[in-house]
């Protein structure tokens, strides 16, 4: 089973909050599309009041991760939902996740059998994704991408369905697949999601309405559906409105297949060909770094093993234990987005030879 963490962050409007300055998070501009017409939409930061609490890193750790990543010539990264919460994007398995406070995200054979269940994932991720791409790559990404860029990553495969890292510069295997793509489970046509967006907005113009009713009205009031926003950020849709079957969702234009974002929901397999993609680039790594991520997911944790079978050290950067944790020559328990940037100021990297 996979875990997108992404996905129950997609579904919420967040708290406006103070930027976050230990990651240096502000405003900027997103891209949406209307037809042909380009929109730019200014966007409110996100929360982030979920990074968990954590020490800063020693300098001792900080010398062995230098000399981890210095040895390596075919070094291998594997990202996951801690590198998004210092971006404000909420994960599950953190102390302050999704799973603390009793939430359960979609599972794949809810989608696909229940219409009811489709409308209530819709209704909530159409409200929440405005604020959803208002996530900035922080200090993790944006360190991530000079070592690649310094030709110190030979490779990277992430779990997040954000997109993030792409906004850094890189480009990551999706091991999990994106919520900026929607694809049809009939045919397999794949539609951006700001399309997809402009159509919904236009089926459902008092859901749009209430939308813009939650950011300035009174919440939970009938002009916004019920909507509120509990203290964590997650989105709450008064079940009544939903009884009224007044959310319509558009199907395919090529064949009016069902749509679902072209991610990997729980209950579903990450498709064989991307599987063998990143299980390839695992076992050709001399040096493998997991950077936020818990690994409990099946799907990971196969690569650090494969990685750990082919000889391959291990490095851990992440806040708390995680399921690899025995295969870890290195293990840091601290924000990646302080570690990383200290790692590059700490001196010129050697690089690698082909």
């Amino acid at each position: 089973m996979a875990r997108i963490a992404q996905l129950a962050a997609e579904r919420r409007f967040l708290q406006i909050a103070r930027p976050l300055e230990r990651t240096g998070f502000h405003n900027y501009a997103t891209k949406s599309v209307a037809g042909s017409v380009v929109i730019y939409e200014k966007v409110t930061p996100l929360s982030n009041t979920i990074v968990p609490d954590s020490p800063p890193p020693s300098q001792y750790d900080l010398q062995r991760l230098h000399d981890f990543v210095n040895d390596s010539k075919r070094l291998v990264v594997i990202t996951g939902a801690g590198t998004s919460t210092e971006c404000g994007i909420p994960d599950y398995r953190s102390p302050n996740g999704a799973y603390s406070i009793g939430f359960k995200p979609m599972s794949h054979q809810d989608f696909v059998s229940s219409e009811q269940s489709r409308r209530r994932y819709w209704a909530g991720s159409f409200a929440g994704w405005r604020r959803f791409i208002g996530a900035k790559p922080g200090p993790t990404y944006l360190s991530l991408a000079q070592l690649e860029t310094k030709g110190r990553v030979r490779g990277m495969i992430t779990q997040n369905v954000d997109r993030l890292h792409f906004k850094a510069g890189s480009k990551p295997i999706e091991l999990h697949g994106t919520t900026h793509e929607i694809i049809c489970l009939n045919c397999g046509e794949l539609t951006d999601r700001h399309l997809f967006q402009n159509r919904v907005k236009k089926l459902n113009p008092e859901w749009a309405r209430a939308v813009e009713a939650l950011e300035s009205g009174e919440a939970g009031s009938d002009a916004n559906f019920g909507m509120r926003i509990r203290p964590d950020g997650d989105l709450d849709i008064h079940e009544r409105f939903f009884r009224k079957e007044n959310f319509y969702i558009p199907d395919c234009k090529k064949c009016n297949g069902i749509l679902k974002p072209n991610v990997v929901f729980f209950g579903d397999n990450v498709p064989k060909p991307r599987v063998d993609l990143c299980m390839s680039l695992a076992r050709s790594a001399d040096a493998l770094l997991v950077v936020g991520s818990s690994v409990m997911t099946m799907s990971a944790l196969r690569l650090v093993r494969a990685a750990a079978d082919m000889g391959a050290p291990i490095a851990i950067l992440n806040i708390g234990p995680t399921r690899a944790d025995d295969l870890a020559h290195l293990k840091i328990s601290a924000r990646s987005g302080e570690v990383l940037p200290q790692l590059l100021d700490m001196g010129s990297m050697s690089v690698p030879s082909s």
